[in-house]
């Protein structure tokens, strides 16, 4: 295996390459976050130098990407989770503001190639990018890999949970630490995804003949359906964490 690291944008990735690298990524109730998609093609035209992809002979295997914004490093003003860090970072460069803390925003590996490093190395390529372009500090809301079989359990608490040797239950959360990250805080409303009743029952392959909370596959809490409304809101945890 040879790797190396290329900006996404610096070449076209065909079709069936990125199809087979995102096939276990996210949920499909991901994108129904509707605070996220008036972001999104800003985020895409000004923070591209922030996307990376790992490849091996030519085949891209792993990719993360991220946001610069301004923090003063305190926990008691943190973004409300990842919504809210895409916001500060589209506004802070509206207003030309000097960001100085990269937020990772996501990270993927090729489904075949888990449990070859490849996450430590994606993730270290975009810490060394915010180093290349003088920003001190990173920070990443993580989503918990496992918090889907626990999605009564309040994310606080899921956070607390550790193993023997003391690293996090979490296996995406002990990734992270073993690269010298150590948890900041709970972030309990990180995402909100909201759609109409049919809208969550293609997402989830679930059917909602109620009004009342449900628990959906891949969820890392609870979805809430309100019949009366066609409304389902789901409200996504993460955890952050600050890297070295």
């Amino acid at each position: 295996m040879t790797l190396t690291r290329v900006p996404t944008h610096s070449r076209s990735w065909p079709k069936h390459q990125l199809e087979a690298l995102f096939a276990d990524g996210f949920p499909p109730f991901i994108t129904a976050d509707r605070g996220v998609k008036p972001l999104l093609s800003r985020i895409r035209e000004w923070f591209t130098d922030f996307d990376v992809m790992v490849v091996d002979d030519a085949v891209p295997v792993a990719t993360a990407w991220g946001v610069p914004l301004t923090w003063d490093g305190k926990v008691t003003t943190l973004p409300g989770g990842y919504t809210e860090a895409l916001a500060r970072a589209v506004e802070g460069h509206e207003q030309g503001t000097v960001p100085n803390t990269l937020v990772i925003c996501g990270a993927v590996v090729a489904p075949e190639r888990a449990g070859r490093g490849l996450a430590g190395e994606v993730l270290t390529a975009l810490r060394d990018l915010a180093t290349e372009r003088g920003l001190p500090q990173v920070i990443a809301p993580v989503r918990p890999t496992v918090k889907h079989r626990y999605p009564l359990t309040p994310i606080d608490e899921y956070a607390s949970w550790t193993r023997p040797d003391g690293t996090s239950f979490d296996p995406w959360i002990r990734t992270h630490q073993r690269l010298g990250a150590t948890v900041l805080a709970p972030a309990p409303a990180s995402q909100t995804m909201t759609g109409n009743v049919k809208e969550w029952e293609d997402w989830t392959g679930m059917s909602f003949p109620a009004t009342g909370t449900y628990v959906i596959p891949d969820g890392l809490s609870t979805l809430a359906i309100d019949h009366p409304a066609d409304l389902g809101t789901y409200i996504e945890p993460n955890v952050w964490m600050r890297h070295r």
